[in-house]
């Protein structure tokens, strides 16, 4: 696995690049050599945020830490990555089984995977992104299908963690 450990307004000493090699070194495992991990480190408040994304033939792993101290935020998004693995490493064996860069006789075993244990229906309405937002908080989720009516595709919109909203557009 290929690691790249960027600083945004953070130096990347060599201490930090030794607990993030040792760590995703485990990670490393379950994955070939042409797996690729970017690491961005920076600033968030009096904080580091740690985000670090595993981009493999036909899947990516994504987990973010907000920590005071950068060594417990690598732990903590290593585990989170590790988790990860674990609870989708059945679905990942029956779809990604013709992929060699992913080795599942290593990857991580969860017992109580989560299930899905309700489904709704949900009747698509047309409306515009800022028109959904308002019916998002109108109902109080975190996200909101629709329709957008602008360029007649299926959309989300959805609540980010440092309070704006984001717009994910389907492309099929």
């Amino acid at each position: 696995m290929k690691i790249t450990i960027t600083g945004k307004n953070v130096k990347v000493t060599d201490k930090i690049n030794e607990a993030v090699e040792k760590k995703f070194s485990k990670i490393e495992k379950c994955f070939s050599g042409d797996t690729e991990a970017k690491i961005l480190i920076r600033p968030e408040g009096d904080k580091v945020k740690f985000e670090a994304t595993i981009l493999g033939k036909g899947f990516n792993l994504r987990a973010e830490s907000v920590r005071q101290d950068i060594f417990d935020a690598i732990e903590d998004a290593s585990n989170r990555l590790n988790s990860q693995m674990a609870k989708v490493k059945g679905k990942m064996e029956h779809r990604y089984q013709g992929i060699e860069s992913i080795r599942f006789e290593m990857l991580p075993e969860e017992e109580d995977a989560p299930k899905i244990v309700k489904t709704k229906k949900h009747r698509l309405a047309a409306m515009n992104p800022e028109d959904a937002t308002i019916e998002m908080e109108l109902l109080g989720h975190d996200f909101y299908l629709f329709v957008n009516e602008e360029t007649d595709t299926v959309c989300a919109v959805y609540k980010r963690n440092d309070g704006d909203y984001g717009l994910l557009e389907t492309d099929y």
